[in-house]
């Protein structure tokens, strides 16, 4: 990979991306989508509140492995329309062979909204 110092993110803007922890209260089937998705309801605590959004991720994960996970997310980004449905934060994952994605997680469980950084 080729350092690039155009591609360099500077501080105050790593700093205006909200990424938090938030709990899956529930999970759905996303009929309409192009590729299988969830929908997913998720608790960020009071400060943030409850946000919904789409995620390509039932190759790993069943509802069932879903449901009261804390999972990490961008919860600062504009809402998406995607099909019917609007989504309003980014679920965060790696990124593997053939949109393999694998969620980024707390370890520990810690209250929902707390900031990552």
């Amino acid at each position: 990979m080729e350092n690039n110092s155009n591609l360099l993110l500077k501080w105050p803007e790593f700093e205006k991306v909200e990424i938090r922890i938030g709990t899956i209260l529930e999970v759905n089937d996303f009929a309409e989508a192009r590729k299988p998705a969830y929908q997913l309801t998720i608790d960020f605590g009071t400060e943030i509140g409850i946000k919904k959004s789409s995620a390509q991720i039932t190759k790993r994960y069943s509802k069932e492995d879903l449901k009261d996970k804390q999972i990490v997310a961008v919860v600062n980004f504009p809402k998406k329309q995607i099909g019917n449905f609007m989504s309003e934060c980014l679920v965060l994952g790696s990124v593997g062979e053939n949109n393999d994605i694998v969620l980024l997680t707390s370890d520990l469980k810690v209250e929902n909204g707390l900031r990552i950084g």
